[in-house]
């Protein structure tokens, strides 16, 4: 029989992942990705995102616009003209951010097949029913 880690506890699960969820889920949401994608190239106008990520309603942009803006991750820059011309740039740690982005994203494209590959293997596999 297994001793297992009884190290584990639910408590102990809670007091390390909590922090980091709260920043995951913030961070890995489908906009936010996209908006933090849409800025690594430079500063972006409210109008260019809305017009780039289909789908996003201009409600969800705003919001989601802010929530990064009040993580840290976005600057808001307001330029004096009629009307006003608001961007938004990421802040240095939105930068460190996007480059763990691209690492994950070129970790998933050249892994992509063997995932794949072990998913049909383990359709294909017959297992005992779950106790």
């Amino acid at each position: 029989m297994s001793q297992g880690n009884t190290d584990v506890t639910p408590q102990v699960i809670l007091d390390e992942a909590c922090p980091v969820r709260e920043v995951l889920d913030r961070v890995a949401g489908k906009w936010s990705i996209l908006i933090l994608v849409a800025a690594a190239r430079g500063p972006v106008r409210f109008t260019e995102l809305e017009r780039s990520i289909e789908g996003i309603s201009r409600r969800m942009l705003t919001l989601t616009l802010r929530n990064l803006e009040r993580d840290g991750l976005l600057n808001r820059t307001i330029h004096p003209s009629v009307p006003p011309c608001v961007e938004y740039s990421l802040t240095d740690i939105a930068i460190e951010l996007y480059e763990s982005l691209v690492a994950l994203t070129g970790w998933a494209e050249r892994h992509r097949g063997t995932i794949a590959a072990a998913r049909q293997a383990y359709d294909r596999a017959e297992r005992p029913p779950e106790p």
